[in-house]
């Protein structure tokens, strides 16, 4: 099980986004799309990853002395660029399940974008690991607790 490469159990369908993204954007493609990790591109290279820890560690305090407006102002002016974790931990396709979740271990990261060549072609997860140990080849769909 754990000899099986990391491209049989990645995720392929990836959503991106660019170091120009803001955060009000960053965090709405990641609700809509129940989605935790955001790998960032620049001319088709990856150049950093946001996660929804990133998000929330980038928005103001509840104890911000800002106006609505001045902090909506502001955090209308974030970009990936400003919060993202430039130049993440990467994983190749070709790489084994066991590697991966060393890899996750190690570095307390719950996903790795999965690399060919210099170009991002997945993401693997700590639910994809999951998966693999529950049996499971398919995704499956988040519960919605509300």
């Amino acid at each position: 099980m754990n000899t099986e490469p990391v491209r049989s159990w990645m995720t392929e369908r990836l959503i991106t986004i660019t170091p120009q993204t803001t955060l009000p954007e960053a965090q709405r493609i990641m609700f809509e799309n129940k989605i935790r990790r955001l790998p960032v591109l620049k001319s088709g290279k990856l150049v950093g990853i946001v996660t929804l820890g990133d998000i929330r560690e980038a928005k103001a305090s509840d104890a911000t002395t800002l106006s609505i407006y001045e902090l909506n102002y502001l955090m209308d002016k974030l970009t990936a660029k400003d919060f993202m974790t430039p130049n993440p931990i990467t994983i190749a396709s070709d790489a084994t399940i066991a590697e991966a979740a060393r890899l996750m271990v190690k570095h307390k990261i719950g996903g790795l974008p999965v690399m060919e060549d210099d170009k991002l072609v997945g993401i693997i997860t700590e639910a994809d690991l999951c998966r693999l140990l529950m049996g499971q080849s398919e995704v499956v769909e988040p519960i919605n607790w509300g």
